[in-house]
């Protein structure tokens, strides 16, 4: 898009790197995508295969059919589960009714599972932090039976948590949380449980914690950060939420979630100087785009870059898709 006039008030933005996808939800957007090459359309998917509108509606036009449950699903079709993962009581469903499945939930949450699996196995209680209702958290609890993953969503929680066994106890968490938050959480549990079992390696999936960090160094009150922030994700978007709320607590009150241009506060943002953008693991780069492009039209803009890390993470396709 050509430069605004030289008239229009002068902005930078700042772009946090890394941001958007990461290696979980690409692999996801491929499995559905590969999978509709290769047995044509339509493919089921069960849940949105990641919290992105553009990106359900993208792969809506392609051929893909999201539904919530598998009793929506024909008999003889093809389904995908989410990146977010699904309770064990899904996949029996889908094998005792014979239908092909593809499991597109994110290597990095079947780690929790398998870990949650494992602790039970040793026999000990295990505290799942993250928040309720959220699918990843649906699915990391239905992997056990009921009553063998305890919820804890805040520090008050942690608090007032009393463990079975004290001396048999052990911690997960959800990949998309906060880390501050979580690191709060649990310096509760290990205060009150010094025996508590912890992950091996952090729960908190390296997309999050590099998403945060770029944030945190993009808003940090010292004079050169950003006096707004924009988010581009969805609401129900976990690790796109938590982007909005580490910007809050570094200062910069002027954070916000928008899911495309049309959706930014143009009022807000008046006197801004410095605008910051990122957009949360699930948001193409397209949405990025966008939004840059809706400030030139009110903006003479200069772009930066501001960036914490170099991501090369990738994650491998089912193997029914190989070849």
């Amino acid at each position: 898009m050509d430069q605004a006039p030289k008239d229009l008030p002068p902005i930078t933005l700042l772009l946090a790197n890394p941001r958007g996808f990461c290696a979980g939800v690409d692999r996801a957007i491929q499995i559905v995508e590969q999978a509709l090459v290769k047995y044509g359309p339509p493919v089921y998917v069960r849940h949105e295969i990641v919290h992105n509108r553009y990106v359900v509606e993208d792969l809506e036009r392609k051929g893909a059919i999201f539904v919530e449950e598998l009793d929506e699903i024909p008999d003889d079709a093809r389904v995908i589960f989410s990146a977010h993962g699904v309770p064990k009581s899904v996949p029996a469903t889908a094998e005792a009714r014979n239908l092909f499945y593809l499991d597109a939930t994110c290597p990095l949450v079947s780690k929790v599972h398998v870990e949650a699996e494992r602790h039970f196995e040793a026999g000990r209680e295990i505290v799942l932090i993250g928040h309720a209702g959220h699918p990843e958290v649906i699915g990391t609890m239905g992997q056990l039976p009921d009553g063998a993953v305890a919820l804890i969503e805040t520090v008050a929680d942690a608090e007032a948590f009393e463990p079975k066994n004290p001396d048999k106890l052990a911690f997960i968490t959800q990949t998309t949380l906060s880390v501050d938050d979580t690191a709060s959480i649990v310096a509760v549990l290990q205060r009150r449980f010094p025996g508590i079992a912890a992950p091996h390696k952090e729960d908190i999936c390296y997309a999050t914690t590099n998403r945060q960090a770029a944030v945190k160094a993009m808003t940090a009150q010292d004079g050169g950060g950003a006096d707004a922030l924009l988010v581009i994700g969805a609401p129900n978007s976990s690790n796109s939420m938590r982007l909005v709320e580490v910007a809050e607590r570094a200062g910069c009150t002027r954070s916000m979630l928008v899911q495309r241009a049309g959706d930014i506060d143009w009022p807000r943002l008046a006197g801004a100087r410095r605008v910051g953008i990122t957009a949360g693991a699930s948001a193409p780069e397209i949405l990025v785009e966008e939004v840059i492009d809706a400030f030139r039209a009110h903006y003479n803009v200069t772009v930066e870059t501001l960036s914490v890390t170099e991501e090369n993470v990738s994650f491998k396709l089912p193997r029914a898709l190989m070849g």
